[in-house]
């Protein structure tokens, strides 16, 4: 598996760790309530530092960068630090470069709108309790204070991942988290700053352009 596939099973993948505690009876009440916010949620932005650790690698890495997010399906990833690599879906394709490998993997984005990755399902493709088992958690570590995590195991299995968690703001309920493992043994955070809903993103910024010598691969 090359760098490309591994990075991009980092982003659609892996977990934190946090121990499941027994159902709790407003499980269900905060997945409604975070469905009914996000349901208002046309599009947003936010920084973010995305923490790997585990899985076929066997490291810890920190990554830094900006997002950006449209429903349906929209979504850019971009990472700026330690090096420069692109994840992006214009809501019929997801292609993710990383320039180190001048490759560019193409695949679909899944039709209709259950959420076939985590990263999708911020993107509009999926609802919470149709498509995942809801339990609270405890907050995974590195996450901010005075969050509540919410877990979700899907109820098709999945092969990009085994469940998430989404860590949330119980004032407002905007997004301060997602956790995610993977059936590698890998983990992966991604803690969301300086995050800003409907502020009118354009379709255009979700284009890719294809870098010029790169080789494209195809696919699943």
């Amino acid at each position: 598996m090359g760098c490309s596939r591994l990075i991009l099973a980092a982003l659609l993948a892996a977990a934190a760790g946090a121990p499941t505690r027994a159902a709790e009876p407003d499980a269900a009440e905060l997945a409604q309530a975070l469905q009914r916010k996000y349901d208002t949620v046309r599009d947003f932005s936010a920084d973010f530092v995305h923490t790997y650790e585990g899985g076929v690698l066997r490291k810890r890495l920190t990554e830094r960068g900006r997002l950006i997010v449209k429903k349906p399906g929209k979504m850019r990833w971009v990472y700026t630090q330690p090096e420069p690599k692109e994840f992006v879906s214009d809501g019929v394709k997801l292609y993710s470069y990383i320039p180190q490998d001048r490759q560019v993997f193409v695949t679909d984005v899944p039709a209709g709108d259950r959420a076939s990755t985590p990263a999708l399902f911020l993107a509009g493709k999926g609802e919470l309790l149709r498509d995942f088992a809801v339990s609270t958690v405890d907050v995974p570590p590195g996450m901010p204070d005075g969050t509540r995590a919410l877990k979700l195991v899907p109820r098709t299995p999945q092969q990009e991942y085994d469940w998430l968690i989404l860590v949330v703001d119980p004032e407002t309920l905007q997004l301060r988290g997602l956790v995610t493992a993977d059936a590698q043994g890998g983990r992966s955070s991604f803690a969301f700053a300086n995050l800003k809903e409907n502020v009118g993103i354009a379709d255009r910024d979700f284009a890719f352009r294809m870098p010029r010598g790169v080789d494209v691969v195809t696919g699943r």
